[in-house]
C-alpha cells in the first residue's frame, strides 16, 4: 500500500500511473467537448446584465505628439452614447505601468504611439460606441518619431538602464583567440493573434465595489489596478477569469488598460460595462513580441572550440518599461544557449521606440537571445569546413568545469548530449546530410531549381520567473460530504492544460477518479496576490500548491483514522476512490461524510514558493532558475531558388518533460510551441509605416503559420528516464515555452540551404522573420559572392 508522501517530496510512482487518476496519461483536456462544440464560454459569452453598456476608445492618428485640445461635444451627442471620459475624469492612478510607470491609462498631454487611447465612450450598443469614438474633434502637435534602433541611439533614449552579465575577461580572451567572427542579426517582433481578442465586462456591486471578468493572465494585477484606479481598496475589487481563447504573454499586463476602462465607466454609471477590441484595434494598441537587433564577437579555436564572446543585445521596447527590464534580461541569459563559453560580456539595451509598448511573448525575450546563439555555432562550423552539428556538440555544456553560465550558474541535469545522440539516430540526420549534400551538389552544377538545407539545434531554457517575488503560488481545496473535491488556484487557464493537470494532481493525492474534481474561475477573493501564469511556471508553481492543500485535509482525514479506528496510519491507503487499511475498506465519500460529523474541517489553503533560486543584479551573479528544460529539433527545407519560396518537408523534435504529468497534453504543447516559433522567424512580419502606423493589422496582411504549413513528416517525441533531481512537482518539467525555441531550427536550415546555393562559401545574412522575400535576396548575395559575375539568383 502507498505511504502518505511527505510534503516535501513529490515523486510519479508505477502505482501512481494506475491508479484511476490518469496521472502520467494522456488525459483529455478538461474543456475538450466545450471547445469542440462551442460551449465553452469566454468572456464575450457571458449573459452580460440587463442595461449592459458597451465601450469603446478615441485614438491619436500620430506616433509622437502634444495633445493640445480635444472637443468631445460631437461624442457626447451620438446616437445611444451614455458616457464619455477623458484622464481627468479618473479618480485615482492615471498610470497603470505593472512594474514601471510610463503606460498612461488615457493620454493627459503627451502621445507616445499611433492610435494611443485619448478617451473612452460608453454606449448602449458597440456599433454605437465605436462610431461615436470617432466623432473626436482633437488638435495634436505632432513631432517626428522615433521608429528605429538608429533613431534610438541618436536620441540615447532607452525605457530602462543597460545591463551587462561578466564572466571572465572576455576582451583579453578574444585578443588570444585563434580566429574570431563578427556576428549581425536583426529579429522581427510578433503579434500574439490570440484567438479571443481583449475583453472586459464590468459590473458594480451594491458595496460600491466592483466585478471584473476579464481574459487576463494576471488577474491580481489586473485587481490592484482597477483599485487603484478607482481610488478603492483592493477588497472592493474581484477579478474573475475562467479561460482565454489563448494568451502566449500578451495578456499578462496589456489586458489591465480594457479591464480598468470598463470598471471605471461601470462604477461612474452604476451599469455594467463591457470593452471588445476590435481584431484590427487589438493589433494597434497592444504590445507585441520585442524585436531585437543583436551584435557579437566571438573568439573559437582552430577545432571549433567557443573561447570568448563579447554580444551586445538592443532590445526594441516601444514607449514604456513595461516588462522590457525582464525580457532583455532573459535574452541575456539565453544568449550562451547550450553552448559553454569560458569568457563572457554579454550587455542588453532597452531602447525607446514611439510604437506601442512590447510585452511578454512565449520565451519572454529567450528566443531572441537564443538565435543569436545558433548564428555563431552555424558561422564557426561553416568557417572552419565543418558540420553544425559537430561544432554545436563539441561546445554543449558538460561536467567539471565545463558547466558555469556567463551569470555565474551551476548547469545542472542538462542531459543535451543525449537527447541530441538519440535524435541524431532517430531522424538519420547523417544519412540525409549526406542525400541533401549530395542534391544541393547536383542542383548547383546542373541549375536545378530546388535546394534543401538541414539543421539540428538543442534549446535549453530555465523555467523561473527572472523577478524573484513572482516565484509563489497559492490554492484552496474544499472537500464536500459526498466526496467530490473543489479546487481553485492563482493560474489561469489559456488552452495550455494547467486545469486539467491541476484537478489530475489533486486527484492522485486523494485517490479519486480525476471526474471528482473541480478546478473553478481564477478569482481574487478566493486565492489573493497570485502571480501572473507566465514563464512556463504555471503548473510547476499552483501545483505544488494545491497539493500541499490537498495532502493537508488527508492528514486530517488520516489523523481522524487514526484516532477513531486504531489504525496506523502508514497502513491506509487511498485509492480509487476509496479509503482502505487492513480488513476494512470504506468509499470516500463515507470518510468525508464520518469527518463532517466528527467535526473535521475539510478545507485548506496551500502555499508554495521555489527554492534554491536568486539573482544578485549589481554582481550579475545568482541562481536565477530552478532548473532547466531542454529538447532538439531537426528541421529539413526545400528552397525555390528562382521566388524564394519554400516548404518545411520534415520536422523531428526530441523534448525533456520530466516524469510528465500529462503527456497528450505536453505533445501539443511542443507541437504548438514550435508552429509558433517557425511562424515567427519565417512568415510573420510586422510592418510599420514611416508615421508609425502599424500596416500588418489584420490577418490579411500578417501572415500566422496555417494548416498547410505544417511540416509534411513531423515526428515529436518526450524523452524517456529523464534526469531531473530537482523537487518540482512529479518530477514534471515545465513545457509552455521551451518547445517555441525548436523553430530556430527552420531558420538554420533555410541558412544551411541558401550556405550550398552559394558553393559552400560563406555564411548567408538572413534576417528574420525569413520571408520569402529576404531569402530570395539572401540567395541572390550568396550567388553573388560565390561568383562576382553572376546576376540573380537562378
Amino acid at each position: 500500500m502507498r505511504k502518505l508522501p511527505e510534503l516535501k517530496s513529490a515523486q510519479v510512482t508505477a502505482e501512481d500511473r494506475d491508479n484511476g487518476h490518469m496521472l502520467g496519461k494522456p488525459t483529455p483536456h478538461e474543456s475538450a467537448k466545450l471547445h469542440l462544440t462551442g460551449k465553452a464560454l469566454y468572456i464575450d459569452d457571458i449573459v452580460a446584465p440587463q442595461g449592459c453598456l458597451h465601450a469603446y476608445v478615441g485614438m491619436a492618428n500620430v506616433a509622437c505628439g502634444r495633445l493640445k485640445s480635444q472637443d468631445l461635444t460631437n461624442v457626447a451627442n451620438a446616437l445611444g452614447v451614455v458616457d464619455v471620459i477623458t484622464v481627468k475624469d479618473i479618480p485615482g492612478k492615471t498610470d497603470i505601468g505593472p512594474v514601471y510607470s510610463g503606460d498612461a491609462l488615457l493620454v493627459e498631454e503627451r502621445i507616445d504611439y499611433f492610435g494611443q487611447p485619448l478617451f473612452a465612450v460608453a454606449a448602449t450598443t458597440r456599433d454605437a460606441a465605436r462610431k461615436a469614438a470617432l466623432l473626436g474633434q482633437v488638435e495634436i502637435e505632432a513631432m517626428k518619431p522615433i521608429l528605429t534602433l538608429a533613431d534610438a541611439k541618436l536620441s540615447n533614449k532607452q525605457v530602462r538602464p543597460s545591463h551587462s552579465l561578466v564572466k571572465g575577461d572576455s576582451q583579453a580572451a578574444l585578443k588570444q583567440s585563434m580566429n574570431t567572427l563578427n556576428i549581425h542579426q536583426k529579429v522581427g517582433g510578433q503579434e500574439h493573434f490570440y484567438l479571443e481578442g481583449q475583453v472586459s465586462l464590468a459590473i458594480p456591486q451594491d458595496n460600491g465595489g466592483v466585478l471584473v471578468h476579464c481574459s487576463s493572465q494576471h488577474p491580481s494585477e489586473v485587481q490592484k489596478l482597477v483599485a487603484q484606479v478607482l481610488d478603492l481598496p483592493m477588497h472592493k475589487v474581484v477579478v474573475d477569469m475562467r479561460r482565454m481563447g489563448g494568451g502566449f504573454g500578451g495578456k499578462e499586463t496589456q489586458a489591465a488598460q480594457w479591464a480598468c476602462l470598463a470598471a471605471l465607466l461601470a462604477v461612474r454609471n452604476q451599469k455594467a460595462v463591457k470593452l471588445r477590441l476590435a481584431r484590427s484595434d487589438d493589433m494597434t494598441l497592444t504590445g507585441k513580441r520585442h524585436p531585437f537587433v543583436n551584435q557579437a564577437q566571438v573568439g573559437f579555436d582552430n577545432d571549433g572550440l567557443i573561447t570568448a564572446l563579447d554580444a551586445q543585445v538592443n532590445g526594441l521596447c516601444g514607449c514604456s518599461p513595461d516588462l522590457s527590464d525582464a525580457i532583455v534580461d532573459r535574452a541575456m541569459f539565453h544568449a550562451d544557449n547550450a553552448y559553454y563559453i569560458p569568457a563572457a560580456t554579454i550587455t542588453g539595451h532597452r531602447w525607446f521606440q514611439n510604437t506601442v509598448s512590447n510585452t511578454a511573448f512565449r520565451g519572454f525575450g529567450g528566443p531572441q537571445g537564443m538565435i543569436l546563439a545558433e548564428q555563431m555555432l552555424d558561422d564557426i562550423a561553416r568557417s572552419l569546413g565543418k558540420d553544425p552539428l559537430l561544432i554545436r556538440q563539441m561546445n554543449l555544456y558538460g561536467k567539471d568545469e565545463r558547466n558555469t553560465t556567463p551569470y555565474h550558474q551551476t548547469v545542472t541535469d542538462v542531459d543535451l548530449q543525449r537527447i541530441i545522440e538519440e535524435l541524431v539516430e532517430s531522424s538519420d540526420y547523417w544519412g540525409r546530410r549526406e542525400a541533401i549534400r549530395c542534391h544541393n551538389q547536383a542542383a548547383v552544377k546542373s541549375g536545378g531549381r530546388y535546394i534543401k538545407g538541414l539543421a539540428l539545434t538543442p534549446v535549453k531554457f530555465g523555467i523561473s520567473f527572472t523577478a524573484m517575488f513572482l516565484n509563489q503560488a497559492g490554492a484552496l481545496v474544499h472537500i464536500y460530504t459526498d466526496g467530490t473535491v473543489q479546487v481553485n488556484h492563482g493560474g489561469t487557464e489559456m488552452g495550455q492544460g494547467l486545469y486539467t493537470k491541476i484537478a489530475q494532481i489533486v486527484a492522485a493525492e486523494l485517490g479519486l477518479p480525476l471526474a471528482h474534481i473541480e478546478v473553478t474561475s481564477t478569482r481574487t477573493d478566493k486565492v489573493p496576490n497570485t502571480s501572473p501564469t507566465a514563464a512556463s511556471s504555471g503548473t510547476d508553481l499552483n501545483g505544488q500548491a494545491a497539493r500541499k492543500a490537498a495532502l493537508t485535509i488527508k492528514q486530517r482525514l488520516i489523523d481522524y483514522l487514526v484516532e477513531t479506528y486504531q489504525v496506523a496510519a502508514q497502513d491506509i491507503d487511498f485509492s480509487q476512490g476509496n479509503v482502505c487499511w487492513p480488513k476494512h475498506q470504506i468509499t470516500f465519500a463515507q470518510l468525508t461524510q464520518e469527518a463532517y460529523l466528527a467535526r473535521i474541517s475539510m478545507s485548506a489553503t496551500g502555499y508554495y514558493r521555489t527554492p534554491k533560486i536568486y539573482y544578485d543584479r549589481e554582481q550579475a551573479k545568482g541562481r536565477p532558475f530552478f532548473y532547466y528544460s531542454c529538447g532538439a529539433s531537426v528541421s529539413e527545407v526545400e528552397v525555390d531558388t528562382y521566388t524564394g519560396t519554400y516548404t518545411v518537408s520534415q520536422v523531428d523534435i526530441l523534448h525533456d518533460v520530466g516524469e510528465s504529468i500529462n503527456p497528450g497534453i505536453d505533445l501539443g504543447q511542443v507541437e504548438g510551441g514550435f508552429i509558433q516559433g517557425m511562424g515567427w522567424l519565417t512568415t510573420e512580419e510586422l510592418v510599420w509605416g514611416q508615421d508609425g502606423r502599424l500596416q500588418t493589422n489584420a490577418g490579411a496582411s500578417y501572415k500566422i503559420p496555417a494548416v498547410g504549413d505544417t511540416p509534411k513528416q513531423f515526428n515529436v517525441a518526450l524523452l524517456k528516464d529523464s534526469k531531473n533531481h530537482e523537487a518540482t512537482i512529479y518530477h514534471s518539467k515545465a513545457v509552455g515555452e521551451p518547445p517555441f525555441m525548436h523553430g530556430i531550427s527552420v531558420w538554420s536550415a533555410l541558412r544551411d540551404a541558401i550556405w550550398a546555393f552559394g558553393g559552400e562559401k560563406t555564411n548567408p545574412q538572413l534576417d528574420a522573420p525569413a520571408t520569402p522575400e529576404r531569402v530570395l535576396w539572401a540567395l541572390q548575395e550568396a550567388k553573388h559572392q560565390a561568383d562576382p559575375t553572376a546576376r540573380g539568383a537562378s
